[in-house]
């Protein structure tokens, strides 16, 4: 049976105090009354309370004075002042004594409602985090990292437990979930931690110069090349080197990546000379390299020697209950980036951002926040502000072909049906490149290869340019 949550009703108002005891206990809170602000911190000294529902104008003791006393004895009890007489001065001040909102009176039974449920969920995170740094040790740095769910929790319990370690990390999960992130909790909580941290896209540069940015090169190795270079490998000695997107290396390039695990030792590209490298690998990918290896486009050798310590990063689909925090986070953060004052979400719109599956995991969630704050026009962000997704040629082609039925598509022809499934699955995934492939069982360059003869490009750009900088992921 579930224990319900105690407020401390504190008016002088008899007639009032009466009506919110009925008021929140048909809410299914166990209420408890005091008249005055002295009597409001004898009941909070003598037991604990969920919450603290206090006047701020009484005879006696006033509910300003109350809440010092109050906070001074337990900060930790969550204080929402009421009063009649309303002034941003009065506000102000009652907010940095450390109450937790301030309402005015007549009280719109709704906000209060919603305000009392912010306050005491605010509340249980905040000692969820208490609990969650005591498992993961005083000294565990989450790195930015935000996030309360149980595949999170189980997760970062992984990484404080791995991060001590030298073993080699292979770091999977869906576009966007923020594996670079989980990359850096592990390298900050090594011993590492004061070395470099190094990290290369593998997607990102062709095979001739992904040899020259991880081995280096020499004066005149090739065209263009008019100095040495030191290499990643050799940058991050002492550290850390992060691949990512480890799946679109090659075949020749994963045969010198193993020799280099194997070996210890890196030599520039034009070069004879052998060096010594002392580097931690953690790499990442999108797609299934079990897979590729049983199709012969993963060295199985390179597999095993990265999959040593194999870490899965949940999509956000899995773990609704962070998608407030992260909300909310990218709430305040855009806001400031775009000069507007929001405050946060109504009921309607986080239900929606709650229920909605995020194809494009966090990544996605952040673009539509930020499309939100640019768009709204009030302190709240509405159901509307975030159903206003633009149009994209993505999107324009796929509808083209939506409607069609089976018999239809075996009169097109072969290159015809290719299109098709191709625009069709790629809207699928929210215009998310990584999972359409991943969905079409094909490389990401391919598919790009395909969407640039097409003449169309996928809606969101996979965080290239992100407002943000570093995603947070929980």
């Amino acid at each position: 049976m579930k224990i319900p949550n105690t407020v401390l009703v504190v008016d002088d108002d008899a007639a009032h105090r009466s009506m919110l005891k009925v008021l929140l206990s048909e809410w299914g809170y166990e209420i408890f009354e005091a008249d005055d602000g002295s009597g409001a911190v004898d009941a909070v000294e003598k037991r604990p309370f969920d919450l603290v529902l206090m006047d701020i104008r009484m005879v006696k003791v006033s509910g300003i004075e109350a809440l010092d006393r109050i906070k001074a004895f337990n900060p930790a009890i969550p204080v929402i002042i009421m009063t009649a007489y309303s002034s941003v001065e009065t506000a102000v001040s009652t907010l940095k004594k450390g109450a937790y909102d301030y309402l005015t009176k007549p009280l719109d039974f709704d906000k209060l409602r919603l305000t009392m449920e912010r306050a005491m969920e605010h509340t249980r995170l905040k000692e969820e985090n208490r609990l969650l740094k005591e498992s993961l040790g005083a000294h565990f740095d989450r790195r930015n990292i935000i996030g309360q769910s149980k595949p999170v929790v189980k997760l970062l319990e992984t990484v404080a437990q791995v991060a001590p370690s030298e073993a080699t990390v292979l770091i999977t999960g869906e576009s966007g979930t923020g594996k670079e992130l989980i990359a850096g909790a592990i390298h900050f909580n090594s011993h590492r931690k004061n070395g470099p941290f190094v990290k290369i896209n593998c997607a990102a540069i062709t095979e001739t110069l992904l040899e020259s940015e991880l081995f280096g090169h020499e004066k005149g190795a090739f065209t263009g090349a008019d100095r040495r270079k030191e290499g990643r490998f050799v940058q991050s000695h002492g550290g850390t080197l992060f691949l990512d997107e480890i799946s679109e290396m090659s075949l020749p390039m994963q045969v010198k990546l193993l020799r280099v695990l194997q070996e210890r030792e890196v030599t520039r590209v034009g070069g004879d000379q052998v060096l010594q490298v002392d580097v931690r690998m953690i790499t990442a990918t999108n797609q299934n390299l079990e897979e590729l290896v049983k199709e012969g486009k993963f060295r199985e050798d390179l597999f095993y020697r990265l999959n040593v310590i194999n870490l899965d990063v949940p999509p956000l689909r899995q773990r609704r209950p962070d998608i407030p925090l992260l909300a909310q986070h990218f709430l305040e953060t855009l806001s400031a980036k775009n000069q507007k004052t929001i405050k946060g979400f109504t009921p309607g719109a986080m239900d929606w951002l709650i229920r909605y599956d995020w194809p494009g995991n966090v990544r996605e969630l952040m673009n539509a926040v930020e499309r939100a704050v640019v768009l709204s026009k009030s302190e709240m962000i509405a159901e509307t502000d975030l159903s206003m997704l633009p149009e994209s040629p993505v999107q324009e082609e796929s509808e083209k072909y939506s409607a069609l039925d089976g018999q239809t598509m075996a009169n097109l022809p072969l290159d015809e049906v290719e299109k098709v499934t191709i625009l069709n699955t790629l809207q699928a995934a929210g215009g998310n490149k990584s999972e359409a492939a991943r969905r079409l069982g094909i490389t990401r360059k391919t598919l790009h290869k395909k969407l640039k003869a097409y003449g169309v490009e996928p809606s969101r750009p996979e965080g290239r340019g992100s407002p943000v900088g570093k995603l947070p992921i929980f």
